[in-house]
């Protein structure tokens, strides 16, 4: 057997250890069945990765199966139970970033990531951290991160862990010392390509796809070979520069549905997130995103459905040939991608067994479809939705309303769902035994616009559309009265949905921002977190919450449950960030947590505890410089801040305290605004320099807007509060 004396000597330790502590293990907990015996310590094959479902003690992908239902058949925690479960370890990560990975267990070890893609290894039973991997991402990487420097977890095969760097880098590690194996460039060093997705392992292959669409790319999933990291194959999802022969037939077919100057401006369709693999069709489905620009006139000007923007795509996972798609969003214009989470299933469905693949995509319709053929079977909205009235049943397609074509006029329209999606890729779960799948989904509008001022600018946001607000009114009053207005109309809520027969079965509403993802199990449970940093566990049936733990920071990742030593845990990982974090803006105000990234775990009478919070301090806000912009500086600084600031500073300059409130900004921080902004003093940092991309009268209209903002915050603290 494979182990190390190091690994030997921790496990002997860390079970004399439980069984020293052992008083806050319960007298009552039912005892799990014994496992076979693992052959091979550690060994990640083909065999194990198609049965995973045989083996419950542990996770060995993504999805915990290549199916991607999230449930586990451990039956230890139980609805008449659970008010047991207490923290039975958790580990502290160095970081105040967004944390949004599932774990992964094999064998007694947890292999997880956190932001920068920073890998940890863990002993399951303790907590006890046993080798970390830093991949030394240059930090001004960040500026090509959507939607922060999260990534999404590992995968495994063989004595391997396999990771994507946010710059571009596939990764595999030893999985016992956690030493670098082979490291390969996956983006040829082209800016601006992100990964924050977690790779699958086929047969001995890493499928990886990246990000990147708004600031230009063409998206793709290569696979690699698991032991040498040589390139085995690479699948395009938009057409290239038609001058030049295409890469497939598949893509030649494409070309059709485009028009104008597509390729120029990279076209999108990154595969940046969800994947699944049926092993006895051998077929890999894979997501793919919106359209780059967002607003599709400037993207094919004369029209078309731009495939494969927004679809599912079916590929053999041997060569990456196509089998076959289905379109979400044709001509996709509202950032509604397919890259949220796909799941397989078999149900019965009129009096027949259909092989079937679930999404609820960002669009908010949610579909299934037949897996061999690609065959729409059905869809329903899961939220409210506006940008289309329903998805015709005849032609799969979705039947526009006429408020959805925002892109036909100047006219702002204000629809549902908003640009984060009814769902997005916190990952849903499914309980094959009451064939419920549990979305957590949000309503949210958005206001949708063209840009008047748009310009390609290479390395930065290219949407098209108007995220600047300027839709909205002016006047202070006006602009936070229809803020509100929009935030009552927000909400977010775990939904137990019939697959079936299409319909909602019960809902919990959160009342503490975004939910996390989901988790079911055969104890008749589901578990997810919110952005209070609540973590709870609902009953599958009836959605009653049945128990509850704080973990003193929003919750967004998925969690898991593993067995070892005869006893079942629920772990998950907690840390404020992502896109709402950072980009919240309003949302963020009063609610912001204070961001405690760690790895939360539960078992039966366990009862340890975290330490106390320590209260929030005031901020103090230094007298900013002062006010003498013109009407027409503000107003393009405005602009400037939200198309190239506002996703990572926040909207109206409202951070969520992951990083700099500019609003707060220092009179040294002033004064150093173009060493920062125009030169990258704080590079380091993850600030990047914006010398090529932005110029010095852009910056200081920048500068003029945030220190408007900042004089703002500072005459409303010197108002009393009539209250």
């Amino acid at each position: 057997m494979r182990v190390s004396f190091l690994r030997a000597a921790l496990v002997a330790f860390t079970v004399v250890a439980a069984g020293c502590g052992g008083g806050d293990q319960s007298a009552t907990t039912p005892a799990l069945r014994k496992v076979k015996p693992v052959v091979d310590e550690g060994n990640v094959t083909v065999d194990r990765l198609t049965r995973a479902e045989k083996d419950p003690d542990n996770w060995l992908t993504h999805g915990r199966t290549y199916d991607e239902q999230r449930y586990s058949p451990l039956t230890q925690v139980t609805s008449a139970n659970v008010a047991q479960l207490g923290l039975a370890w958790s580990l502290d990560l160095p970081t105040t970033r967004g944390v949004e990975a599932t774990p992964l267990v094999i064998d007694g070890v947890m292999y997880t990531t956190g932001p920068w893609s920073i890998v940890y290894a863990i002993d399951v039973r303790s907590g006890h951290q046993i080798w970390t991997y830093d991949p030394q991402i240059d930090r001004s990487w960040a500026q090509y991160a959507c939607c922060d420097v999260v990534n999404r977890g590992v995968a495994a095969w063989g004595h391997h862990i396999f990771v994507g760097t946010l710059d571009g880098y596939l990764v595999a590690l030893d999985a016992e010392s956690g030493g670098e194996v082979w490291r390969i460039d996956t983006i040829g060093r082209r800016a601006p390509y992100t990964i924050v997705g977690a790779p699958r392992v086929i047969k001995g292959k890493v499928i990886i796809g990246n990000g990147g669409t708004e600031y230009g790319v063409r998206g793709y999933v290569t696979a690699y070979d698991a032991e040498s990291g040589r390139r085995v194959w690479r699948v395009y999802t938009v057409p290239g520069d038609p001058s030049r022969p295409f890469e497939s037939a598949a893509l030649e077919k494409a070309a059709a549905t485009w028009t104008g100057d597509w390729w120029k401006y990279g076209g999108g369709g990154t595969v940046w997130d969800s994947m699944a693999y049926d092993p006895k069709l051998d077929l890999l489905y894979i997501g793919v995103g919106s359209g780059g620009p967002w607003n599709p006139k400037i993207r094919s000007a004369q029209g078309g459905d731009n495939l494969y923007l927004s679809s599912i795509i079916a590929l053999r996972s041997e060569t990456g040939n196509y089998v076959w798609h289905y379109q979400t969003t044709p001509g996709d214009a509202w950032d509604y991608s397919a890259t949220e989470h796909i799941v397989l299933a078999d149900l019965n469905i009129q009096g027949k067994l259909r092989k079937v693949l679930m999404q609820a995509p960002k669009n908010g319709f949610f579909y299934v479809l037949d897996r061999e053929s690609g065959q729409l079977i059905s869809a329903k909205n899961y939220v409210p939705v506006s940008w289309a009235s329903r998805i015709d049943p005849a032609t799969g397609r979705p039947v526009l309303t006429d408020d959805a074509r925002y892109y036909e006029g100047s006219q702002p329209r204000l629809l549902r769902p908003s640009l984060a999606g009814g769902h997005n890729w916190q990952p849903m779960a499914f309980d094959p035994k009451v064939r419920r799948m549990f979305i957590p989904a949000t309503d949210v509008p958005s206001v949708y616009a063209v840009d008047p001022h748009f310009e390609v600018k290479p390395g930065l946001w290219n949407t098209g559309t108007d995220l600047s607000y300027e839709a909205m009114p002016e006047d202070p009053v006006q602009l936070e009265q229809a803020l509100a207005q929009t935030a009552s109309l927000s909400s977010a809520a775990l939904i137990a949905w019939d697959p079936v027969d299409q319909r909602e079965v019960w809902r919990y509403v959160h009342t503490g921002g975004n939910g996390g993802g989901a988790l079911a199990t055969a104890g008749g449970l589901v578990f997810e977190g919110d952005g209070s940093g609540e973590f709870a566990a609902f009953d599958t049936s009836t959605g009653r919450k049945l128990w509850h733990f704080d973990g003193q920071s929003a919750i967004m990742a998925a969690p898991i449950s593993y067995a070892v030593d005869g006893n079942q845990y629920v772990a998950v990982m907690a840390g404020f960030g992502g896109a709402f974090g950072l980009a919240g803006g309003p949302a963020l105000e009063r609610q912001a947590p204070v961001n405690r990234s760690r790895v939360l775990t539960f078992r039966l009478g366990a009862n340890q505890h975290l330490p106390a919070v320590e209260p929030r301090g005031p901020r103090l806000l230094p007298d900013p410089p002062a006010d003498t912009a013109t009407p027409d500086q503000i107003a393009r600084g405005r602009r400037l801040y939200a198309m190239r600031c506002s996703m990572c500073h926040g909207v109206n300059a409202i951070s969520g305290g992951i990083i700099p409130d500019l609003r707060y900004l220092g009179a040294n921080d002033h004064k150093g605004w173009d060493g920062v902004v125009t030169y990258g003093a704080k590079k380091l940092s993850g600030m990047p320099a914006f010398e090529k991309l932005l110029t010095l009268d852009e910056t200081d209209a920048i500068h003029a807007y945030v220190t408007r903002l900042a004089w703002d915050v500072k005459k409303a603290a010197a108002v009393p509060d009539k209250k």
